[in-house]
């Protein structure tokens, strides 16, 4: 199924919910380890201290394991971002099985595809999945039933994995027309220590309030592994998103570090009512996942009273380079390798050897990093395109100064990063074909104002059919998830390509 990027010398017993959870409480049974927030003007409708989420833990761990699964099943999950979705997939990796964090907006036609490419032995879904087609029907989890495990499952004790056994798969926009697993080992969360002096600052006194869902990486880890790691309490909000109620939730929970999307900064600077004293325990705010427009840091600073600090990085190794307190921002730049880490910008044709300073390359990371995937499900052809000797590869370009500050120069694929989503191009396009008024259909990242980018189709209309955009985007809604829906449909006589017929997306805007 996948071929590990490097053999370590050892493979020490190590199991990532213990480090995360375990440890925090057997030192502060009593401490607050999760908060759920619904509304900054009431009172945490939850509230889990390291005892109860351990309890909680391990009791799912004991009943995934009397479910029939096994060390290595994966585990689907496809709920709503609640306590529950954090304490399952935490269970799961306590078992030894492997969690797959899915997003509650995909549809049928995307979660099973997932279902089926991973070979999941169970999922728990928010609502109902018909899995009647598959090759192997899953268990299927309602939300009663993780509720029940939560409360009255056969506490088990963390399973004895080792430090390369599989802990979880996330499924990551590719350069193919479907999501690609990214397998990543219990190991992983040892990979972001780098990031607690070279990002965080992070300490058991913190408060961190993240503002995306569990199905990603940015939010599974600076929202809840790290501060869990760190004996932290992480904070979670349930109700609307409105952009106004962010600086209301920190003031109302305390929360000492924020973290979300640069388009949300932006929103929040645009709609909220900011001052410095309307958030008191605010230390610092961490942007990842996409751009940040211009003057977000300045605006931030002049209206907050505190600083954005950026992190770099990728599903396949999280955040790698970032600056941070002790780490100042240079424009133009994204940060620094943190602490421990071994970042090179390789040349990108010839010997895979680092370039001087100055020089455009791949950024890369070294293989030896313990943050770095096991590797890519089912897809031995892409695994080997990441690897250039010793180091890692993910496709982005840049280029590193002397003081080993990286500027990020653009992707060697056309990966669209839209609202803080990363969407592949060719799964949308491939929805897209497939409606009987498309003859072709291309996609491409469209900016709408700075710092915004929403994903775009170029279509071109089948002859004498009407150019509907609005059927269009109906379609593409029934078979898609909400965040890689195209926003904007714009109609072509051709789309532009290259001598040999290569489409160019670089172009579709010049010619609409």
């Amino acid at each position: 199924m996948y071929t590990p990027l490097f053999t370590p010398a050892d493979n020490p017993p190590f199991n990532m919910a213990r480090y995360c959870i375990g440890r925090a409480a057997a030192a502060t049974r009593d401490k607050p380890a999760l908060l759920i927030v619904a509304d900054p003007g009431a009172s945490p409708t939850e509230v889990w201290t390291y005892a109860d989420l351990e309890d909680a833990v391990l009791r799912t761990a004991g009943a995934l394991r009397a479910m029939g699964l096994s060390q290595g099943d994966r585990l689907m999950i496809r709920l709503d971002n609640t306590s529950a979705y954090a304490i399952l997939f935490f269970g799961a990796v306590a078992a030894g099985l492997v969690a797959l964090p899915a997003s509650s907006q995909l549809t049928d036609r995307e979660a099973l595809f997932l279902l089926e490419d991973s070979g999941a032995a169970a999922i728990a879904c928010a609502t109902h999945l018909d899995t009647s087609g598959l090759s192997r029907a899953p268990h299927v989890l309602s939300p009663d039933d993780v509720a029940r495990m939560m409360r009255e499952g056969p506490r088990l004790d963390y399973a004895a994995t080792r430090a390369e056994d599989p802990a979880f798969l996330i499924y990551t926009s590719g350069t193919t027309a479907h999501p690609k697993g990214v397998l990543h080992a219990q190991r992983a969360t040892l990979g972001r220590r780098p990031m607690y002096p070279g990002w965080f600052e992070i300490s058991a006194a913190d408060r961190v309030l993240h503002a995306g869902a569990f199905n990603w990486t940015f939010t599974l880890g600076v929202g809840l592994t790290d501060p869990w790691a760190n004996g932290a309490t992480a904070v979670v909000h349930i109700g609307e998103k409105d952009p106004t109620i962010w600086p209301r939730l920190i003031s109302a929970t305390g929360a000492t570090i924020f973290a979300g999307v640069p388009g949300l900064m932006r929103q929040i600077l645009k709609y909220a009512d900011l001052s410095p004293s309307a958030m008191p325990t605010l230390r610092h705010s961490l942007i990842a996942g996409e751009a940040p427009p211009p003057g977000l840091f300045e605006d931030w600073a002049v209206r907050t009273g505190s600083h954005i600090h950026e992190g770099f990085g990728m599903s396949e190794i999280s955040t790698y380079v970032s600056t941070a307190p002790s780490v100042p921002r240079r424009a133009g730049a994204i940060g620094k390798a943190q602490p421990g880490r071994r970042v090179a910008i390789l040349a990108v044709e010839g010997p895979h050897a680092p370039v001087e300073p100055g020089h455009e390359g791949w950024i890369a990371v070294h293989r030896s990093d313990p943050g770095l995937m096991l590797g890519y499900w089912n897809r031995p052809a892409e695994q080997a395109d990441v690897v250039r000797g010793e180091w890692f590869v993910g496709g982005d370009l840049g280029h590193m100064d002397a003081d080993g500050y990286v500027s990020h120069t653009g992707r060697s694929n056309e990966i669209i990063k839209a609202l803080g989503y990363r969407v592949s191009p060719l799964e949308v396009e491939t929805v897209l074909a497939a409606h009987p008024d498309v003859v072709e259909v291309a996609c491409a990242e469209v900016a709408v104002r700075p710092g915004v980018h929403i994903v775009g189709a170029f279509v071109v209309a089948r002859p004498g059919a009407a150019r509907d955009r609005e059927a269009i985007l109906a379609f593409a809604g029934e078979r898609l998830a909400a965040y890689k829906c195209p926003r904007e449909v714009r109609f072509l006589d051709a789309l532009p390509r290259t001598a040999n017929g290569k489409v160019q997306r670089s172009r579709l805007l010049l010619h609409s």
